[in-house]
């Protein structure tokens, strides 16, 4: 009996880490599209072509570690 719980937390915490993968990368994706519009929305300085590039370098990380995270949890 305990050992199913066991068990079934295992897999519950699984599922957990996977949404949670998804949803980093799913993150990462979108800053990566929008970083000219994300840009112009937080930044008004007149440079924004430094600004979307490291947007998109950060949504680049932000996009392999969920995909890390979901590839390790499985």
């Amino acid at each position: 009996m305990i050992i199913s719980l066991v068990k079934r937390g295992i897999k519950m915490g699984k599922i957990i880490l996977i949404i949670i993968g998804l949803i980093i990368s799913m993150i990462g994706v979108i800053m990566i599209y929008d970083a000219r519009l994300l840009t112009q929305k937080f930044f008004g300085f007149g440079d924004q072509n430094e600004a979307t590039a490291g947007f998109k370098i950060i949504g680049f990380v932000v996009a392999v570690l969920g995909g890390l995270i979901i590839f390790f949890n499985l």
